[in-house]
């Protein structure tokens, strides 16, 4: 079996050179699908996996703008079309420098379980752009979506292919793009999700990835016999997703301590309330502070500059900033402190000497891919109530989102139990690759 996946590895690194992300993606699954394709025959021979991280098509395209100095700027647009084998294409736009092939494949290939997972009929893709939102203008911001979106449209559509917002990519630059592709195709259809309640959005959908994270992570817990209610939380990052992961652990009645982003993380003793997460969420998301300027408010609390959260004792870890982000040395620290459950916000957050790390000391540990996929299910709800021409109310929606979250819990338990023991990986993997697989047999070699 070593050999069998040694042997698939080596050619994907082959057609992949350069693509460390990508890489680390592809084995991380292939090391638990490949075991279970040689058991099933209905798979074995069919070359399925090999299909499954081969994109459908990848896009690359110039984005030409303007900034405010009047001066031309350049840079590159993708999008990955991963896989179309259970819906069309649905998966995020990232605007950051570190976009290149090599991360966009990776989530692509994530995607495309994830969406399985969710039980709705979307398949996997990806995209983006180098350009960084920060520090530009609102005009520049505009003016640089609409450059992208002239390029992307043609390649999208709400029955084809259907973005969302990611990192760099919240409501104000899906506004711009959404009006870009009206503009162009002189249609009004849900082409984008994460648009604004009164034109075609979905209440939840800001909140969904951080609070899908927390109703899953209360899921294994409730399954091994606790809750998060009275636990110490550590998170990560200070974006959307870590900012609602912690106002759903403060619900539930769990101890947020930090929040961290690029230039070190706050660790407030007394616990994150609403007040002080309110707080917090005005600096981030309107000052566009640095989270340092929470312990001005709060003096009691502390910030450790340049550097990560995981040293801080917890039983709860939910990393939300980004990938690679928690190695093996954070993970000895995080069980060596009591840390019984980590539960991934952002996508692939652990490396794999810290997933080993997890795994080998039976620790409660969801892969992203599972543990991050509510932004996505609520996308696909979006997406359901822009072709009904109707609104949920919050509690719909929001039970929606618990329901959804508990099925991806219980495909992982039907497909990672291990005796007295849940691979959340494997079960995620196999789980997510079987949906996709079939679908894939029953449409023939395309």
């Amino acid at each position: 079996m070593d050999k069998v996946i040694k042997d698939f590895l080596a050619e994907v690194s082959k057609r992949n050179q350069n693509e460390p992300e990508f890489m680390q993606a592809v084995t991380e699954v292939a090391e638990t699908v490949i075991p279970h394709i040689v058991k099933n025959n209905v798979y074995y021979g069919q070359n399925i996996l090999m299909r499954m991280v081969e994109p459908e098509r990848v896009v690359s395209f110039r984005v030409a703008w303007i900034d405010d100095q009047e001066e031309i700027q350049v840079n590159r647009g993708y999008r990955i079309e991963m896989n179309s084998a259970i819906g069309p294409y649905k998966g995020g736009l990232r605007f950051h420098p570190s976009v290149n092939l090599s991360v966009l494949k990776f989530l692509a290939f994530e995607q495309i379980f994830k969406n399985s997972l969710t039980t709705l009929p979307m398949g996997g893709g990806k995209g983006g752009s180098d350009f960084d939102p920060k520090n530009r203008s609102d005009t520049e911001v505009m003016r640089f979506c609409q450059s992208f979106m002239t390029e992307l449209f043609r390649h999208i559509g709400p029955n084809r292919d259907i973005p969302a917002g990611d990192i760099g990519v919240g409501s104000r630059e899906i506004g711009y793009m959404f009006g870009q592709y009206k503009r162009l195709k002189n249609e009004f259809t849900g082409v984008l999700t994460g648009k604004g309640i009164s034109w075609g959005g979905s209440l939840i959908r800001p909140e969904a990835t951080g609070y899908g994270v927390v109703y899953f992570v209360q899921k294994m817990m409730e399954h091994n016999g606790a809750g998060i209610k009275g636990k110490k939380v550590v998170i990560s990052g200070s974006g959307n997703v870590a900012q609602y992961a912690a106002e759903k652990t403060i619900q539930l009645g769990g101890k947020v301590l930090t929040l961290s982003d690029s230039s070190g993380y706050i660790y407030d003793s007394e616990g994150i309330n609403e007040e002080k997460l309110a707080h917090l969420m005005e600096l981030k998301n309107i000052k566009r502070a640095r989270i340092s300027a929470y312990v001005e408010k709060y003096p009691k609390a502390k910030f450790f500059a340049s550097k990560t959260p995981w040293e801080i004792a917890c039983e709860v870890a939910i990393p939300c900033a980004t990938q690679n982000e928690l190695n093996d040395k954070d993970a000895t620290l995080l069980i060596k402190n009591g840390c019984i459950c980590v539960g991934e916000g952002a996508n692939m957050p652990s490396t794999p000497g810290a997933i080993n790390q997890f795994i080998n000391h039976k620790i409660l540990y969801a892969p992203g891919k599972a543990s991050n996929a509510g932004g996505v299910a609520v996308s696909g709800l979006e997406m359901a109530q822009n072709s009904l021409r109707y609104n949920w109310s919050r509690n719909e929606v929001d039970a929606k989102l618990q329901s959804i979250m508990g099925e991806i819990h219980q495909s992982c338990l039907d497909f990672g139990k291990e005796e007295s023991f849940v691979n959340y990986v494997k079960g995620a993997n196999i789980a997510g690759f079987v949906k996709v697989a079939d679908a894939m047999l029953a449409q023939g070699v395309v």
